[in-house]
């Protein structure tokens, strides 16, 4: 979870159309101000329409994988030869490695080895222009492992374990593979720089072989499971009714402000995670705005204790006057109302989330200290097919509980 400090520069990242972070889609209220609000009740109505079989809907669906490291690949425009690399693509200096000897200078350790399998499993795939995934495993990170009697094939990039049974034909192709990713994003332009990520892929052309099993993130639901009932379809409903109803009472001034003030609205998020780590919804939206208002002088006179002149301090000061015009008492009524409208947004998020996660290609548990335990995708990205924006539908809660817990036992712990 990030500082105030990293909510800024993934912001500015974002802006340049690099997909190096998604914003959860109750966020887009606090990020987009009205224009994000209508975004995020539009996404979740186009949801709703998909779900409940009306083939007309805007949006597409990937699911999320608790994949590690995020890997790209494909050719270097600016001299037509095969690369991989990491996040530093993206760089000012773009760190790309089109060699074993160029990973093995750059990088060391379990992330060398990775991107070396990487790069030898990758390079003869056929892969145009540039994409993104996530790697899942590498030879020697799958296991054997029985799961209630049953037995499975396992890999644990991270949080999530994912689990195959070993008589299904996709645990045969990845017991025999080298290596395993699932790509999520496309990326175009003349060089690295300039480049504009477009989300999904298309692997049709892909060379197939028994060393890399990889696919793409999409949601398919080929038995028509995560069908909307008629029940779940008036739920969600309503609560799209009711964030609609919030939405007129907020006072335009105040989503507006948070639109072009990224440094308050990175500042709000930042508050709402701390509820998030404990595992909390925000409950009592009247009681929220107070607290975060402590939260805010607490922190500034923390950083006003860490000045020792003055003129430091009264700069402190400054900036905390600034901000705090923001939460004016004038003012407090459209915060709790915007908190009453992400809370509705929540409340439509988690019954769709809910009916996804019934569809699972591969099942996901995590491992703790008495066995394991079911848990959900890590998430799922809805992609407006028109516009092209996306927005990620995570369950918070479980995702704290998961990542947070001390009964969890991470990949990197085993």
């Amino acid at each position: 979870m990030n500082s105030f400090e990293q909510y800024v520069e993934i912001l500015e990242a974002t802006k340049s159309g690099k997909n190096v972070h998604m914003t959860h889609i109750e966020d887009r209220v606090i990020y987009g101000g009205v224009k994000g609000a209508r975004e995020a009740i539009f996404a979740l109505r186009s949801l709703r329409d998909m779900l409940a079989g009306n083939s007309k809907s805007s949006t597409n669906v990937t699911v999320k994988w608790d994949g590690a490291p995020a890997v790209f690949a494909g050719i270097d425009p600016s001299d037509g030869k095969f690369f991989v690399a990491k996040k530093g693509i993206f760089n000012k200096n773009p760190k790309v490695y089109k060699s074993e000897a160029d990973v093995r200078a750059d990088t060391s350790g379990d992330l060398a080895d990775k991107l070396t399998i990487a790069f030898n499993e990758l390079k003869d795939l056929g892969i145009k222009g540039v994409i993104q995934g996530d790697i899942m495993f590498t030879k020697g990170d799958v296991s054997k492992e029985s799961i209630d009697g049953e037995p499975y094939f396992t890999f644990q990039p991270n949080t999530i374990v994912y689990a195959v049974p070993v008589k299904s034909e996709l645990g045969k192709t990845i017991s025999k593979a080298n290596l395993g990713v699932v790509w999520h994003t496309t990326y175009s332009g003349k060089d690295f720089e300039s480049m504009k990520a477009s989300f999904g892929v298309n692997l049709s052309g892909l060379k197939k072989t028994k060393s890399v099993w990889y696919q793409d993130a999409d949601y398919k639901d080929m038995s028509g499971t995560a069908t909307f009932s008629d029940k779940d379809t008036k739920e969600v409903t309503a609560s799209l009714s009711r964030a609609g109803k919030i939405f007129q009472k907020i006072a335009g001034t105040t989503l507006r402000e948070l639109e072009k003030n990224t440094e308050l609205s990175a500042r709000i998020e930042t508050f709402n995670n701390t509820l998030v780590r404990r595992g909390e919804r925000i409950t009592n939206t009247t009681k929220h705005v107070s607290d975060m208002l402590k939260y805010f002088d607490d922190k500034f006179e923390k950083e006003k204790g860490k000045r020792s002149s003055e003129r430091g301090k009264a700069a402190i000061d400054a900036k905390k006057a600034e901000l705090l015009k923001f939460f004016s008492p004038a003012n407090k009524k459209n915060l709790i109302l915007m908190f009453d409208l992400m809370n509705a947004i929540v409340d439509a998020k988690l019954i769709i989330i809910n009916k996804l996660d019934k569809v699972k290609q591969i099942d996901t548990f995590v491992r703790t200290k008495n066995g394991f335990k079911v848990t959900g995708s890590e998430g799922f990205v809805a992609i407006d097919k028109s516009k092209g924006g996306a927005v990620k539908l995570v369950d918070r809660l479980e995702f704290s509980m998961n990542n947070f817990s001390s009964d969890v036992i991470k990949g990197w712990e085993k």
